[in-house]
């Protein structure tokens, strides 16, 4: 299990093809790209800028990880995500989650995606052409997070 917050980009290809490559166990690999899109709530978006505090983030998305793999019978997981600066199209992160079998594998990265959205600490701010403006968490979100909650 392997956890990177960086600033960098990250190449999805080499990502996938080291962890495919780490265990000749794995039947499946599931993978899931969020990016910058160019227009949220109506308004065109120039940039957005995530801040974190890395102690802390690092710890949530390792801790969404471990629940994950307790849950479900998965050899091995990746997520990397981005902070700063960035523009529409940007990569912001990449999860990853190997298995033996599809079924597991897809539940586990469904998990962790819907988990880092509502529970790791980053913070969003989107400049558009009438200023800047703070992120708020939406309801979908927290939905999507409620169905994983035994």
């Amino acid at each position: 299990m392997t956890v990177r917050v960086q600033a960098e980009d990250f190449d999805i290809g080499q990502e996938l093809s080291k962890l495919r490559l780490a265990n000749s166990s794995i039947g499946a690999l599931v993978s899931f790209v969020g990016q910058v899109r160019d227009v949220n709530d109506g308004d065109a978006i120039n940039t957005l800028t995530l801040e974190h505090y890395p102690g802390m983030t690092q710890k949530a998305l390792e801790a969404i990880e471990i629940e994950a793999k307790m849950r479900w019978n998965i050899i091995d997981s990746l997520i990397v995500h981005r902070v700063g600066i960035m523009q529409p199209l940007d990569q912001i992160v990449l999860v990853v989650v190997s298995g033996a079998h599809r079924g597991d594998a897809f539940r586990a990265c469904e998990f962790i995606m819907d988990y880092l959205k509502t529970s790791a600490p980053f913070w969003k701010k989107e400049t558009t052409s009438h200023g800047e403006r703070w992120v708020e968490a939406k309801i979908s979100d927290d939905a999507a997070k409620a169905r994983w909650i035994k």
